[in-house]
C-alpha cells in the first residue's frame, strides 16, 4: 500500500494531497516494526473489515453485521444503492428509490431465507428433523410471515407516498423561511418528538442522566415477580406511548428530508452519499437519526444563514458529519472514563497497588497531554484503548470490527453447567425483547454489552446488529462461582445491583447519587425470566438417622410396587419404557407446596435458539451400562480425568448376551478408594463367579443344592390367575428367576405391603381399557396369585440390593442411589434385565425423595397422599444424578423440578439439591463498552504478542471496578472461556 502511493506520486502530475500523503507514509514506514511489536499495526483482514464497517455505518447508514460474509454483502449492496442514486436523473426518483432501498436493507434480511425454506418445506409436506427444537413462535416479529410482510409493505407504501407528495409540492421551493416554512414546522415536531422519546426512555431504567442519579419512579425493594409487575405498570404505560412515538418518528424525519432544498443539487458525490445515508439511517437506527437531525435543526435555528460553509454542505452531509461527531464524542467520553478508572483504582485499590503505581501515576500526570492525545486518537480511529497488562500504560489498539473476534459467533467451552444457560436462553430472549422495545436497557447500539445476574449465574449479552424492528444479540453464559477472582467480582456485582434495586422507599438528596458510578457496570432494569432456582440442603440428621434408614425399606417396597403396577399399565397401553424420561402421560403441572408456586407449564415465548451444546461429550450408548465408565470431559482445563469402573459396570460386563441401560457413575472419591487394577474401584472387585471366570472362590455346588432356584423361564410353573383382568398386571417370566433361597423370601414375606398393593391395584385397575367394573376391581384385589407374583419380584429386588435387613449406613444409601450397588447374590439376575434394574433403581430414588420430603414437611398420613405424591414425582420431577444424561435432558425439556443426592467430600456431609423452574427477576446492567473492548484488546495482545499465558497472571486477577476476570471469561475461545455461547439471536423490537 505504501509503495503504491509512492509510485502514484512519482509517475502522476503534481497533486499536493498525494505528495503530502506520500511524505507521511515515508515517515510512518520507518516505525512499522515498532507499531507491529506494540500491537498497534492491524492485521490486513481486521483492517479491511474495520474499513468496510466504518464506511457502511457512517457513509451508507447501515449497521455492523454479525458475520464477515454478511458485512461484505451488505457493504456491496449499500454501495450499489449510492451509485444508482448518482445516476438517477430525477430528484423525485432519488427520494423514492432511497426510501425504498433504505427501508428494505434495514430489515432483518436473514429471515428471508428462513421464510423461503419454510414455505418450500410446507409446500412439499416436509418435516424438520428431530423433535427437540422449540415450537415455532407466533408472536409478531419472531419469524417472518404473512403478518410481518403485510405490516412492512404498509409502512413502505405510506412512507413512499408521504415522501413523494411532500417533495413534489414543497421540495422545489426556492426559499423557505426557517421559522414559518413547512420544513420549519416539521423541525419543531422533531424537537418535540426527541424530548418526549428521550424522557420516556430515561424513566424506564433504574438510573437517569447517564447512570448518575437514581430514578425515583422505578420500583424499589422488589421481593417477587408479582409485586414487581404490579409496581411497574405505570412505567409500562409510558413505554407504550414511547413505542407509538418511535413508530411515528421515521415518518417525521422523512418529511423533513423530502422538503429539503439541497435535494435540487443532488448530482454531486457528497450530496448523493449524504442523502443515501440519511434516508437509510431513518429506518436503520431511528433514535440516532432523530438525535442527529435535532442537532442539525438546532444549529440552523441558532446560526441562521451565518454559516455559509456549513450550509453549502447540504443536509445529507451535515447529518453524516454530525453522526460521526456524536459517535466519536461518545467513544471519547467512554474511553476517558475507562482511563480514569484504571488510573485511580491502581492506587486506591490495595490489591491493585503495585510498587510502580506511584511512578506510573506521576508519569501519566506529567504527560497528561500525551495521554489525552492517545485517548483522542483511539476515539478518532474507533480503535480500542489498550491498557498494557491492564496497568495505567495506554496504547492505541489496532482497529477492528465491533465484534472484536474473527471467529464465528457462538463458540464456547461447554461443561455440565452449560445446560442451565441453554435452558434459560429462550425465556431470556423473550424478556429481552420486551425490555428492548420499552427502552428499559437504554440505547441499543451495536457493540453494547450487558451483564445479567441471577443467583450464581451470570449472563453476558452483546449487541451485534441493529435494524428497523429487530436486534441481533449474542448470549454467553459465564462459569458458576468457582475461582476466588470470580467470587470477588460476583460479590461486587451483587452490591452494585442491590444499591439500585434494593434501596429503601424514601431517599434523601445525597442518597440519590449512584455510589458505584465509577464501576464499569451500571444497573438498568430487572426482567422476569423463567429459570431454574437452585437450592442445596445439608442432609445431616436425615440420612444418618436410624429411624429414617428403616423407613427407607418400607417406602422402597411401596414405591417398587407402585412402579411395577404402573409399568404393567403403560406396557398394556403400548407405551415404551424410557430411561431418561418418565413414561407418564403429560399432565397439568401440580402445585409443590414445599417449594413454592410455579408458573404455568405452557412454553414461554422464546426464540428458536440453536443448540450449541452438541460438543458436550455425553456418550449416549443406550445399549451398554459401561457408557458412563468411558465418559470424559475433554474440555476440562486440568486435563481428562481417568475413568472409574463401578460395580454396576463390572456386573454388566459379566453378563454375556445381555444389554443394560446406562446408570450414573458415583462421584469421584465419594465413597470408594482407587485401586491399581485399571482405575477400578476397590468395592467393585467381586468374587470371580460373577466375572464368569469359573475358577476360584466362592465354590458353588450346583448339583447338590436343590434349594437354589436356577430354573429356566420355560420350566417355571404357569400362574393361575383367578381374575381375567390380572393378565394385564402379569410380569415377565424372567423376573421370577432370582437365584435366591425360598427361605429368604419366606422370612421377608411380612415386609410386603399387601394393603398398599391392593390400594394401588384398585387405583390402576379402572385405568386399563376394557370392562372394568367394581366387581372386576374387587376380583383383582383378591387374586392371590397376582399378589404372590408381585411379592416375589419385589422381595427379590430388595434382597438383590442387600437391604433385606435394613439400610445400614448413609454411605450405603448413597451408593445405591448412584447405582453403585455392592455385589450380592441376586445382583447378576437383577442387572440382566434392564427394565427391572431401572425400575428398582428408580423406586429406590423415589423412596429416598419420600424420606427427604417427610423429614422436611412431615409424614405422609394416607395411601391417597402417597399415591398422589408418587404420581407427582413421575410427572413433575426428575430424581437422579447431575452426571446423567436424563438430568441434562430434563432441564432442556423444562421439567418443573429436579432432585439430586450429592456428597461433599470436604465437609464429609451429604447434600440434597433441588432445582425448581420458576419465573424469577434477573437483574441486568450495562457495561462500559469501551472498557470491555480495551480489556479484550489487551488480552489479545498479551496472549498473541507477549505470549503471557500464565493462568495466574496479573491481568486476569479480580478487579471490582473493571470486572476484569469476568470480562476475560466472556472473550471468545481460545482466549476466553464462556461455558455457553448462543448463535446470533434475532429479537423483534417493534
Amino acid at each position: 500500500m505504501f509503495i503504491s502511493v509512492d509510485l502514484a506520486d512519482r509517475f502522476s502530475g503534481p497533486f499536493p494531497e498525494l505528495q503530502l500523503a506520500s511524505q507521511v507514509l515515508h515517515v510512518l514506514f520507518v516505525f512499522l516494526p515498532l507499531l507491529w511489536a506494540l500491537g498497534i499495526l492491524p492485521p490486513l483482514d481486521a483492517l479491511l473489515l474495520w474499513g468496510m464497517e466504518q464506511a457502511l455505518v457512517f457513509g451508507l447508514g447501515g449497521s455492523p453485521m454479525s458475520s464477515n460474509l454478511g458485512l461484505l454483502l451488505m457493504f456491496g449492496v449499500s454501495a450499489g444503492v449510492a451509485v444508482c442514486n448518482y445516476f438517477i436523473p430525477s430528484t423525485l426518483g432519488v427520494v423514492l428509490f432511497s426510501i425504498s432501498t433504505g427501508f428494505l436493507l434495514s430489515l432483518d434480511l436473514g429471515q428471508v431465507g428462513t421464510f423461503c425454506r419454510r414455505r418450500a418445506a410446507f409446500g412439499s409436506h416436509g418435516f424438520h428433523r428431530g423433535g427437540s427444537s422449540p415450537p415455532a413462535l407466533t408472536s409478531f416479529g419472531w419469524n417472518l410471515g404473512c403478518r410481518e410482510l403485510l405490516v412492512y409493505l404498509s409502512l413502505l407504501l405510506v412512507a413512499v407516498a408521504e415522501a413523494g407528495l411532500l417533495h413534489h409540492f414543497f421540495g422545489s421551493a426556492q426559499s423557505q423561511n426557517l421559522v414559518t416554512g413547512p420544513q420549519a414546522l416539521v423541525s419543531y415536531l422533531l424537537l418535540v418528538l426527541f424530548c418526549l422519546c428521550w424522557a420516556l426512555r430515561e424513566i424506564q431504567g433504574a438510573y437517569v442522566f447517564g447512570g448518575m442519579f437514581l430514578n425515583p419512579l422505578y420500583p424499589k425493594g422488589m421481593s417477587n415477580v408479582q409485586t414487581f409487575m404490579q409496581r411497574i405498570k405505570g412505567l409500562y404505560t409510558a413505554a407504550a406511548i414511547r413505542r407509538v412515538l418511535h413508530l411515528v418518528s421515521p415518518f417525521a424525519m422523512i418529511a423533513f428530508l423530502s422538503m429539503d432544498q439541497s435535494l435540487q443539487l443532488l448530482h454531486r458525490v457528497s450530496l448523493c452519499v449524504g442523502f443515501t445515508r440519511a434516508f437509510r439511517v431513518v429506518w436503520q437506527s431511528s433514535e440516532d437519526a432523530l438525535l442527529q437531525m435535532v442537532v442539525v435543526v438546532l444549529v440552523r435555528f441558532a446560526a441562521g444563514n451565518t454559516l455559509p460553509g456549513w450550509d453549502d454542505l447540504g443536509t445529507g452531509v451535515q447529518l453524516l458529519l454530525v453522526g460521526l461527531l456524536i459517535d466519536r464524542l461518545t467513544q471519547f467520553l467512554a474511553k476517558l472514563k475507562f482511563t480514569l478508572t484504571v488510573l485511580v483504582t491502581s492506587w486506591t485499590e490495595k490489591k491493585q497497588r503495585r510498587q510502580s503505581a506511584g511512578t506510573l501515576l506521576a508519569l501519566n500526570a506529567s504527560l497528561f497531554p500525551i495521554l489525552l492525545a492517545v485517548v483522542t486518537l483511539s476515539a478518532l480511529l474507533s480503535a480500542p484503548l489498550l491498557p498494557l497488562f491492564t496497568l495505567p500504560i495506554f496504547l492505541v489498539g489496532f482497529p477492528r470490527p465491533q465484534r472484536s473476534w474473527p471467529g464465528p459467533v457462538g463458540t464456547a467451552c461447554p461443561c455440565l453447567d452449560s445446560v442451565f444457560y441453554q435452558q434459560m436462553s429462550g425465556s431470556l430472549a423473550s424478556s429481552l425483547r420486551m425490555a428492548f422495545a420499552r427502552g428499559s436497557l437504554g440505547s441499543l447500539a451495536p457493540g453494547s454489552h450487558f451483564l445479567g445476574r441471577f443467583q450464581d449465574r451470570m449472563v453476558w449479552i452483546m449487541i451485534l446488529e441493529r435494524g428497523y424492528g429487530y436486534c441481533t444479540v449474542n448470549i454467553k453464559g459465564l462459569e458458576l462461582q468457582e475461582t476466588s477472582c470470580h467470587t470477588v467480582e460476583a460479590r461486587r456485582v451483587d452490591e452494585v445491583f442491590e444499591a439500585a434495586f434494593e434501596r429503601p422507599e424514601r431517599l434523601g438528596f445525597t442518597q440519590g447519587f449512584n455510589l458505584h458510578w465509577a464501576n464499569s457496570l451500571t444497573p438498568c432494569a430487572a426482567i422476569a425470566v423463567r429459570v431454574y432456582s437452585d437450592a442445596r440442603n445439608v442432609l445431616s440428621g436425615i440420612i444418618d438417622s436410624h429411624d429414617n434408614l428403616k423407613k427407607i425399606q418400607e417406602d422402597f417396597l411401596k414405591a417398587l410396587v407402585w412402579m411395577l403396577l404402573r409399568h404393567c399399565v403403560q406396557k398394556h397401553k403400548g407405551f415404551l419404557w424410557s430411561n431418561e424420561e418418565g413414561p407418564g402421560i403429560r399432565g397439568r403441572k401440580s402445585q409443590s407446596s414445599q417449594l413454592g408456586q410455579t408458573t404455568s407449564n405452557q412454553p414461554p415465548e422464546a426464540v428458536i435458539v440453536e443448540s450449541n451444546m452438541s460438543s458436550l461429550r455425553f456418550r449416549q450408548d443406550s445399549s451398554s451400562l459401561t457408557s458412563f465408565g468411558d465418559w470424559s470431559d475433554e474440555d476440562d482445563l486440568f486435563g481428562p480425568q481417568p475413568a472409574r469402573r463401578t460395580v454396576a459396570l463390572v456386573t454388566a460386563e459379566a453378563q454375556p448376551g445381555h444389554t443394560t441401560l446406562q446408570t450414573g457413575a458415583s462421584l469421584p472419591g465419594s465413597v470408594e478408594m482407587d485401586s491399581l487394577f485399571e482405575n477400578m474401584a476397590v468395592s467393585a472387585l467381586q468374587p470371580l463367579q460373577p466375572l464368569g471366570l469359573g475358577i476360584g472362590m466362592p465354590a458353588v455346588d450346583k448339583g447338590q443344592n436343590p434349594e437354589v432356584f436356577r430354573e429356566s423361564p420355560g420350566s417355571l410353573p404357569h400362574l393361575n390367575f383367578s381374575c381375567p383382568q390380572s393378565e394385564v398386571f402379569n410380569l415377565p417370566t424372567g423376573w421370577r428367576t432370582a437365584p435366591l433361597l425360598p427361605s429368604c423370601l419366606l422370612q421377608l414375606r411380612a415386609l410386603f405391603p399387601e394393603d398398599w398393593f391392593r390400594f394401588t391395584l384398585g387405583r390402576f385397575g379402572p385405568i386399563v381399557p376394557g370392562d372394568t367394573t367394581e366387581d372386576m376391581t374387587k376380583a383383582l384385589k383378591e387374586d392371590e396369585a397376582l399378589k404372590e407374583l408381585h411379592a416375589q419380584v419385589a422381595l427379590s429386588c430388595l434382597i438383590s440390593l442387600g437391604a433385606e435387613s435394613a439400610f445400614t449406613s448413609p454411605s450405603y444409601v448413597y451408593r445405591l442411589y448412584c447405582g453403585d450397588i455392592p455385589w450380592t447374590e441376586g445382583l447378576n439376575w437383577l442387572s440382566s434385565s434392564k427394565e427391572l434394574y431401572q425400575l428398582t433403581l428408580r423406586a429406590f430414588r423415589f423412596s429416598f425423595k419420600l424420606l427427604f420430603d417427610q423429614a422436611s414437611l412431615g409424614p405422609i398420613e394416607s395411601p391417597e397422599e402417597l399415591f398422589s405424591t408418587l404420581e407427582e414425582y413421575e410427572r413433575d420431577w426428575y430424581i437422579g444424578l447431575v452426571t446423567e444424561k436424563g438430568w441434562h435432558d430434563s432441564i432442556l425439556q423444562e421439567k418443573p423440578f429436579l432432585f439430586s443426592l450429592g456428597h461433599d467430600l470436604a465437609m464429609g456431609t451429604y447434600t440434597g439439591r433441588v432445582l425448581s423452574l420458576q419465573e424469577q427477576l434477573v437483574q441486568v446492567g450495562r457495561l462500559n463498552g469501551e472498557g470491555v473492548r480495551g480489556q479484550w484488546a489487551n488480552l489479545s495482545w498479551e496472549l498473541l504478542y507477549a505470549t503471557n499465558d500464565d493462568e495466574e497472571r496479573y491481568s486476569i486477577q479480580a478487579h471490582p471496578f473493571m470486572l476484569r476476570n469476568l470480562t476475560v471469561q466472556a472473550a471468545d475461545p481460545p482466549l476466553g472461556y464462556p461455558i455457553y455461547s448462543s448463535a446470533p439471536l434475532h429479537f423483534p423490537c417493534l
